[in-house]
């Protein structure tokens, strides 16, 4: 590898990773080095017999979900004799940042849509955008993903499989505190919040609350957090321009710390608003959470709702792409026949009956097998309904640090600190690094 691209790489390498704001030491700093000096004249070819052998890098969880999608890989290898895929557990932008600039990226990428923009400004990845034009399946891709999957005009990957937010909780809890429906509006949720917020001992700290709220300044935080901006008509970029302090942002983030003002609200520990230890064990009635959760998978009473609605109804999106990675003409064009059958009905009702996803496929959706399916999880049609109102993260280069200054704002505003405030401190400091692309 010529040494003035590599140097030039590696200092791109490291600008990602401080945008990624990754907690790396200083030896998996060294290691990384190493491997990209080491591998940084290798090549990727792996061609056996005439059969091209391909590398797919995943990181899904939990394992009983990668048991599908392993199994769904040999179902591919054993009726594709040209191609054979190898699925590897692997986590971590930084080791796929790595393995890029080290010139030893995997064939095929499973990683969150959020990293787009910084895999297309690496030159890793290879647009989708002919291939998919003459591809059947297109036609059969649920709309509202489209987002995710363009930037700047190119379609970059392709889903796996996809979920939204909604408000999972506690029938039981409801039928004794006397709620007979469910709540729609933002005002309806607060009253229902109260109503369900027990303190039985009279020591001013309830042993139930109406709702939990993730504490922290991580992306769960924010990806719970963006569908009541959206629901209050706002956006965090315009423009091309960060925008946290919208009087939309305000309102949102108003109506979370005045959820904890009233007391009906208990905040997670920091950086775990996933968990659900204190929705399963009763102290808390409700949850902002996706299909994906293990409630589903628990024994206690439990159904969930939309997010209830301000200005319009709206969810975020939670999803898994893939990406081709630029290696060699002839291993590219054997990772789309991968691909192709990812977008197809057959795996991805097989999938989504599996792991409790939604399926990217229309047809899939509509398929005999996944209506069944979902006759005996009515619970996915809530999350179903809410498709049509999802909306999508940016998949901006800049969504790391994006997300992580209104992390701290949302982190610090339900910690007792001015929305206004908050919103304004992390405007500034995205000001002071934000670079229009």
């Amino acid at each position: 590898m010529n040494i003035q691209i590599w140097v030039s790489q590696i200092t791109q390498f490291f600008r990602h990773l401080i945008s990624a704001n990754s907690r790396i030491g200083l030896l998996s700093i060294f290691l990384s080095l190493c491997l990209l000096f080491l591998s940084g004249c290798q090549g990727t070819v792996k061609q056996e017999n005439g059969v091209i052998h391909l590398t797919l890098w995943q990181g899904i969880n939990p394992p009983a979900n990668r048991d599908v999608f392993e199994k769904l890989v040999a179902k591919f290898n054993q009726t594709h004799a040209d191609v054979q895929i190898e699925s590897i557990y692997a986590e971590g932008l930084p080791k796929i940042l790595t393995a890029v600039v080290g010139n030893v990226p995997p064939d095929i990428l499973l990683f969150y849509p959020q990293t787009t923009g910084q895999l297309v400004e690496l030159g890793a990845v290879r647009p989708l955008d002919d291939w998919l034009d003459k591809l059947p399946e297109k036609s059969q891709i649920v709309p509202s993903l489209f987002e995710e999957m363009q930037l700047d005009g190119h379609i970059w990957s392709v889903p796996l499989y996809t979920a939204n937010m909604g408000v999972f909780y506690r029938p039981r809890l409801f039928e004794e505190a006397g709620i007979t429906e469910i709540p729609k509006t933002w005002e309806e949720l607060r009253q229902v919040a109260k109503k369900l917020t027990i303190d039985r001992n009279g020591d001013k700290r309830p042993e139930q609350y109406g709702i939990l709220l993730p504490l922290g300044k991580g992306e769960w935080t924010v990806f719970s957090w963006l569908p009541f901006l959206w629901g209050a008509g706002g956006e965090i970029v315009t423009n091309k321009q960060p925008n946290l302090t919208s009087q939309a942002a305000v309102t949102a983030l108003q109506f979370w710390q005045d959820l904890i003002k009233d007391g009906s609200a208990m905040l997670s520990s920091p950086e775990r608003g996933y968990e659900e230890d204190a929705f399963v064990g009763g102290r808390v009635a409700m949850q902002i959470t996706g299909p994906w959760t293990y409630i589903m998978k628990s024994n206690i009473d439990y159904q969930a709702f939309p997010i209830p609605s301000n200005i319009k109804s709206a969810t975020a999106i939670a999803g898994s792409n893939f990406y081709v990675m630029k290696t060699q003409p002839a291993r590219e064009e054997a990772a789309l026949k991968f691909l192709e059958y990812v977008l197809s009905e057959e795996f991805q009702t097989e999938w989504s009956i599996g792991t409790g996803f939604l399926p990217v496929n229309i047809k899939a959706a509509q398929s005999k097998a996944y209506q069944q399916f979902i006759h005996k999880q009515p619970v996915l049609k809530v999350f179903l309904e809410q498709m049509s109102v999802a909306q999508t993260r940016p998949i901006i280069s800049q969504y790391n640090r994006l997300s992580d200054s209104l992390g701290r704002a949302i982190e610090s505003s339900l910690l007792g600190e001015s929305v206004q405030q908050a919103l304004q401190t992390s405007q500034k400091r995205l000001e002071l690094i934000w670079v229009e692309k």
